[in-house]
């Protein structure tokens, strides 16, 4: 992989975990979901604007069938994730929701979109794996729901992650989609998908704009930038690279949790911030 496509994924990271640090801290809920993806939409319109103006794009009836399925996945994985972030850790919750998706993505990519990966990439692929479970603590907990719903939803996420990651892939890889332009489209999508239920709760944005107007602006800028600098290096970056190296936000997150959240960080867990750092190495040199 290109030395570009990794610098675009490494700050990629550091723009996700910054928004769901900000997310997680004033607990937020799915109102917060559709003002800070609105407020996307007018920030980015201008770049947008420019590149339809720049470069000619022909648009293919089909390409709705992917926005509208990015936008329908991403809108589940933001509302999900929320729910998480309610009753558990930042450190715990964003692990599991990031560290499961690499592993469907990457299993969808070889056995569906035919690429392959070399031994040294599926090693450092599985030690991305195992650093992630170990993180997460105990990952039996998942399906005992009565014990802690926060952690079934969090491998929701995972799910989700996994299925708008390869739509986007081929967006931006095989449709020529850019990324800016899709990223646009399926926030667009997903702010006509909440609006029904945001209309409804007037007083609940106009609370948010009130007290939480920096932590608004920070995700709807950092939001959508993360996931673009992401679709940017997956043009030239096969997905089973970008997937696990973009968890390198999890190391992050997790200092987050830890440094201003006051979660405990168990030797289980620094165990597995070693792993992972150990195969973020090992993948970018395979």
């Amino acid at each position: 992989m290109t030395s570009i496509g990794f610098i675009l994924i490494i700050f990629s990271a550091i723009c996700h975990a910054t928004w769901n640090y900000t997310t997680k801290k004033i607990k937020s809920n799915t109102t917060f979901i559709w003002l800070f993806s609105a407020i996307s939409s007018v920030i980015y319109l201008p770049f947008v604007l420019t590149l339809l103006f720049v470069y000619k794009i022909n648009f293919q009836f089909f390409f709705i069938f992917f926005i509208t399925g990015s936008a329908a996945l991403h809108s589940a994985y933001f509302i999900l994730l929320n729910k998480g972030y309610r009753s558990g850790n930042l450190s715990v919750i964003y692990p599991l929701a990031r560290g499961t998706g690499p592993l469907f993505s990457t299993v969808i990519a070889i056995v569906f979109l035919k690429e392959s990966a070399s031994p040294a990439a599926i090693v450092a692929i599985l030690l991305i794996i195992s650093g992630i479970v170990s993180i997460t603590g105990n990952p039996a907990l998942i399906l005992n729901s009565s014990k802690d719903n926060s952690l079934i939803y969090a491998f929701l996420c995972g799910l989700t992650i996994a299925s708008y990651t390869i739509f986007d892939k081929i967006a931006v890889s095989t449709l020529m989609l850019p990324p800016i332009l899709l990223d646009w489209l399926v926030n667009l999508g997903r702010v006509l998908l909440l609006t029904p239920y945001a209309l409804r709760r007037r007083d609940q944005l106009k609370g948010l704009m009130l007290y939480h107007k920096k932590e608004v602006l920070t995700v709807a800028a950092l939001s959508p930038l993360s996931y673009i600098l992401v679709l940017t290096a997956m043009v030239s970056t096969p997905v089973y690279y970008v997937a696990p190296i973009r968890e390198l936000s999890i190391l992050i997150g997790t200092f987050f949790g830890v440094r201003f959240l006051s979660e405990d960080l168990t030797t289980i867990k620094l165990m597995g911030i070693c792993l992972m750092v150990i195969g973020i190495i090992t993948l970018s040199l395979a």
